[in-house]
């Protein structure tokens, strides 16, 4: 009963605070594209035959099925896109929430583990079959407003915390870092990898900064535009890190109702965050109130997410989805993304359905009219 309580309280916070509009308006954005993540069925098998571990429950679904999209992966999606219209005979669009970088193991080896270095995720593709035409199709994509990338930072990797223990020696940093990847499920109640910006000390702030700016300048150089729309990795972003976004062109932020705020020895603190509310930057947050997840068993994605629309625009909020990549990705097992794709198109007629004044945005039109 309890926890009924706190659901129905956090819905009506949601809908009651902030930023309100009368348009029926549906935002799809979609995080980690980019990130090579798991690299294959073989690193997969191989990593548990060595005893580590990638199953829980963050991290079971993104460690089975997410890798680097491919073309098959990316004509799909186009596909199921492109085959709705809302009322402005606009398709529906993906905020493709991304990363920009990986590292590169091999300079990374080289230096005994004493230097970072990384690579910009189209190198990445490179490296993988399938891919020669990957980009071509982002670009294709951002073309006809089916998929706009914006920021994910640099890499999805805390890298001071990672370079620190591959430094160290740490046996299953260095078994993971073996099989190109680092997202495994930690045993020393550190947080992952994967929270890119969790601090240490303040000290670790200056460097993410630097971090922050190269990877926001290098997304500028790969597709021609400035991201105006900034995720930071699990949602975790000091408050100082913040003026360096601003500096480089970011005018709204990812932000959480119940926002965790990293402070020092790895730990965070709770804030409130809400709707279209400005930082001391004018920058506005955008937060996400609706679930959709659909390679997840545990659910019925479809109705959820129908049931989370419906509430949005009860309260005259828009509804903001935020399906992660590895709903949409068939390189390790096809299937992942073919049903999916299936929960997504249906998803979609029936937006157009329920709602038949609906329009699509992307974050960054959505910020335009906020």
């Amino acid at each position: 009963m309890l926890n009924n309580l706190k659901t129905k309280f956090a819905t009506w916070v949601k809908g009651s605070i902030g930023w309100k509009t009368d348009r029926k308006i549906v935002v799809f954005e979609s995080d980690d594209w980019g990130s090579v993540r798991m690299p294959s069925q073989k690193a997969y098998d191989s990593l548990v035959s060595k005893g580590i571990k990638l199953d829980s429950a963050g991290g079971c679904l993104f460690n089975k099925y997410d890798t680097l999209a491919n073309e098959d992966d990316l004509t799909a999606l186009f596909d199921v896109l492109n085959s709705v219209r809302d009322k402005n005979n606009n398709p529906a669009v993906f905020t493709a929430v991304s990363v920009v970088a990986n590292p590169d193991f091999d300079k990374i080896a080289s230096s005994g583990f004493q230097e970072y270095h990384y690579e910009p995720f189209t190198r990445t593709l490179e490296k993988y079959q399938s891919h020669n035409r990957t980009f071509d199709l982002w670009k294709e994509g951002i073309t006809k407003k089916l998929f706009i990338p914006q920021s994910h930072s640099r890499e999805h990797l805390n890298v001071l915390l990672w370079m620190e223990n591959l430094r160290k020696g740490d046996n299953q940093t260095r078994v993971a870092f073996e099989h190109g990847m680092w997202g495994f499920d930690r045993t020393d109640n550190k947080p992952s990898y994967q929270v890119a910006y969790s601090i240490k000390s303040m000290d670790d702030v200056h460097q993410q900064a630097l971090i922050i700016k190269d990877g926001l300048d290098l997304f500028e150089k790969l597709f021609g535009f400035k991201s105006s729309f900034f995720v930071p990795p699990n949602g975790l972003l000091h408050p100082s890190l913040e003026k360096v976004t601003y500096e480089m062109g970011v005018s709204s932020l990812y932000g959480s109702i119940i926002c965790n705020v990293p402070t020092p020895e790895y730990r965070s603190k709770k804030t409130i965050r809400y709707l279209g509310q400005s930082n001391r930057y004018g920058q506005k947050y955008v937060l996400r109130n609706c679930l959709f997840e659909p390679n997840d068993p545990s659910n019925d994605w479809l109705n959820v997410a129908l049931k989370d629309i419906q509430t949005a625009f009860k309260y005259n909020k828009p509804a903001i989805l935020g399906p992660h990549r590895k709903n949409f990705i068939g390189g390790i097992n096809e299937s992942n993304r073919t049903n999916s794709l299936l929960v997504l198109k249906n998803l979609l007629k029936e937006i157009l359905k329920k709602w038949p004044d609906v329009e699509f945005m992307s974050t960054n039109e959505l910020f335009k009219l906020m």
